[in-house]
């Protein structure tokens, strides 16, 4: 008797990849559904069919769309189940050239797209040098996301000047810089921030980590009060360290880390996601090569154990 069950309601079925996270297996036919199929379980097809059902059901109770937030990356907003949960903080940590700045535009302009306002804080890198590089990649839409007051973009040396003073020895108040965040926030009605980096913005704390640790948890705190505003804060890591931050504290304070990497399979160099924590996402601890396409950004192909068995062949 054919199975009326289908895997494009399903779940855990990736459909950009074709992909079952649930077996970790490649899907041929969606109206075939592997889970339910004689040869993974013999002795009776209709328990796994329930406890599948359940697991949606459970799932669409506990997070509806209103509480989610798409981050419009092809395939990470099925691994996580619809997107980030929204208003609460993620951390995006990487080495040097492995797309935190690609992954945070993307998220603002999806969000932007979609009647959701971003605010992008630039904070290594002049507003004017990020908007030339956001054109040549392809995203020319952002000038027209910018006049519709979608999309702002601050840069920190001019907006914060009067907060950053020269004076190394002068405390830097969590909440003159917070205050000065959620200004900006109100001034679009924001609905998604991102800070690229993190760390920076803290430098008015000097080498006090424990003053840094308590100016991020305040400020963490004070944008999740908010309740619907989705921060994004990116973290630097150096080549070879297991860092996650540099003060520590961020990875226990953020709902959900995203690391990027370089990694190398048989020869070939391959950038990697892993999504280290997501809190409340029915997602595995597992690694997927994604790839940086021009006018688009990131794209996952896969888990990175298809890219080692495809090589082996």
């Amino acid at each position: 008797m054919p199975q009326s069950k289908s895997c494009s309601k399903c779940f855990y079925y990736l459909a950009s990849l074709k992909y079952c996270i649930k077996l970790g297996r490649n899907v041929d036919d969606i109206n075939n559904p592997p889970c339910l199929s004689s040869i993974d379980t013999p002795a009776n097809t209709t328990k796994p069919a329930a406890k599948i059902e359940k697991l949606e059901g459970e799932a669409k109770i506990k997070l509806t769309a209103d509480e989610l937030t798409p981050t419009g990356i092809d395939g990470l907003d099925e691994l996580l189940g619809g997107g980030f949960l929204r208003g609460k903080t993620y951390l995006v940590a990487g080495e040097t050239g492995a797309g935190k700045t690609i992954f945070s535009l993307q998220f603002l302009i999806h969000g932007a797209i979609n009647e959701e306002p971003g605010v992008y804080l630039a904070i290594d890198e002049p507003t004017e040098h990020l908007l030339r590089g956001i054109r040549r990649f392809g995203w020319g839409i952002v000038d027209k996301l910018i006049k519709e007051r979608k999309l702002l973009f601050l840069d920190m040396r001019t907006h914060f000047s009067r907060i950053y003073l020269k004076d190394e020895k002068r405390k830097i108040e969590p909440k003159f810089v917070i205050n000065q965040i959620l200004r900006n926030v109100d001034r679009i009605n924001a609905k998604r921030l991102v800070i690229d980096p993190i760390a920076p913005l803290i430098y008015g704390g000097g080498d006090d980590v424990l003053q840094a640790r308590e100016f991020l948890r305040e400020m963490v705190f004070a944008l999740e009060r908010r309740r619907n505003v989705t921060t994004i804060m990116t973290s630097e890591i150096p080549t070879g360290s297991k860092r996650l931050s540099r003060f520590g504290v961020e990875e226990f304070l953020a709902t959900g880390i995203i690391m990027l990497g370089l990694e190398e399979i048989n020869g070939k160099i391959y950038r990697v996601m892993f999504i280290r924590k997501a809190r409340w996402s029915p997602v595995k601890p597992s690694k997927y090569v994604f790839e940086i396409v021009p006018a688009k950004g990131i794209v996952l192909k896969g888990p990175v154990e298809k890219f080692y068995q495809s090589t082996i062949k």
